[in-house]
């Protein structure tokens, strides 16, 4: 049992601990001056390979794929261990620092696209690509709707307590391995009949869905693919097996990833020019 008692008014307590204790903060805004990078291309993407920031960069590469060449782009790596985030220039884009972010040049003024589930969408329509143009279309918004409101569950929520707390504290980490666990199932019964969540056409609502869920069940995210029994969600292995093969996804996954182990080891600059 808990002897926590909430205090009348809540105050920061910067020794909170946890893995990012050093850039949480309770106010927004940014921490330093720093100017954002811009390549040659009309799309400019501020991000790191995190689920939310890999949904993007496949996007882009399955639009390359298709032969879109105006969807090249420029990605610069954007450390949020480091703080990045808090950039005046990154958040200049984002106002609630973070990522990924995107700056659009093709117009004037130019057009500034924040949350990964927005920046999807933006694309897709963008270049009338894998967003369905019939009655799916709000078949596949709702799937993208509810990745966006199931990230928090897993990143937040699990992730956190399960892997980043100072201490492991068992109510937290029950309560979201239910939830996480539930939102699985949901997916699993799903697609126990269909190829993909919009039946037959891959869309950004797999795209959005298998950063997450298919981080969790193939790529043991937090190290808790035994804790979660992901084996167990057939249909969801299965989708995210196949989505993962996808030569534009493997691409997607490489843009803005860290290189070795320590952040002083990334590099400044990672853009698909270097595949």
């Amino acid at each position: 049992m808990s002897d926590y008692t909430p205090p009348r008014v809540w105050e920061w307590n910067t020794e909170s601990g946890g893995r990012f204790a050093n850039i949480n903060r309770p106010i927004a805004g940014p921490t330093h001056e720093k100017e954002l990078p811009v390549g040659k291309h009309l799309l400019q993407l501020y991000s790191l390979a995190t689920p939310n920031g890999v949904k993007v960069t496949v996007l882009l590469e399955e639009l390359l794929e298709l032969g879109r060449d105006d969807a090249e782009y420029d990605a610069w790596l954007i450390n949020i261990g480091n703080g990045d985030q808090f950039g005046s220039g990154f958040v200049a884009i984002n106002p609630n620092s973070k990522i990924p972010a995107l700056l659009d040049r093709s117009s004037d003024p130019h057009v500034r696209v924040f949350e990964s589930g927005a920046i999807l969408l933006y694309l897709a329509e963008k270049f009338d690509a894998f967003l369905p143009k019939d009655h799916r279309r709000a078949e596949c918004i709702s799937w993208l709707m509810f990745q966006m409101g199931s990230a928090p569950y897993i990143g937040g929520g699990f992730g956190h307590f399960y892997a980043y707390a100072p201490e492991k504290w068992e109510y937290p980490i029950n309560r979201y391995t239910m939830e996480v666990k539930r939102l699985l199932d949901v997916l699993n019964r799903e697609l126990a009949n269909k190829q993909f969540l919009c039946g037959d056409e891959y869309t950004i609502a797999d795209m959005a869905n298998v950063a997450w869920f298919g981080a969790l069940v193939m790529s043991n995210i937090y190290e808790a693919a035994e804790f979660l029994d992901v084996k167990s969600y057939e249909h969801v292995v299965r989708w995210a097996t196949e989505i993962d093969a996808r030569p534009a996804v493997q691409r997607g996954k490489r843009v803005n990833r860290p290189w070795g182990p320590e952040a002083e080891q990334v590099p400044e600059r990672h853009s698909r020019d270097d595949f």
